[in-house]
């Protein structure tokens, strides 16, 4: 692959990397218990009023946030699941605008970081624009801090 070409593929992604304080089992099931994801699942400003999951390979999910000013759909199919290591889905957006509805790939990687810290590392690819991979990477960020915050409570 040549330096443009790596360059343009390293545009293309959205990398996130957050340490959480706790065991990799525990961050791992809350994203993959159908009733906790729903608690967290949203940007701020956003509730998760619907999370519908089947957490298998091949497995679907869809679901709905709401915000005063809109409610917006996506949706997905589980194409990898390592317990507790990774977890690879596609994701798009649900609007009924092709433009906006394209899908992505996620990849979700679970590393032990002693014995009660977690390195999460999010990936989501490819985007269109620089613009669009900004905007996910803004709300991925605020759905981070949701789950952060509702893992807190887990360990209380």
């Amino acid at each position: 692959m040549s330096t443009v070409a790596a360059a343009a593929a390293t545009e293309q992604a959205l990398v996130l990397r957050r340490v959480f304080d706790a065991p990799r089992e525990t961050v791992f099931r809350l994203w993959s218990d159908p009733s906790r994801v729903k608690e967290w699942w949203h940007p701020k400003g956003f509730t998760t009023t619907r999370f519908d999951m089947d957490f298998r390979e091949g497995g679907a999910y869809r679901f709905a946030i709401h915000s005063e000013a809109r409610e917006s759909w996506a949706c997905g199919v589980y194409r990898l699941i390592d317990r507790p290591r990774r977890i690879v889905m596609s994701f798009q957006w649900d609007s009924g605008d092709p433009a906006h509805d394209r899908p992505t790939l996620l990849t979700l990687d679970f590393e032990e970081q002693g014995a009660d810290k977690t390195l999460l590392t999010f990936r989501q690819e490819p985007f269109d624009s620089e613009a669009d991979r900004i905007s996910h990477g803004q709300g991925w960020g605020q759905v981070l801090d949701s789950f952060a915050a509702t893992l807190a409570g887990v360990k209380a």
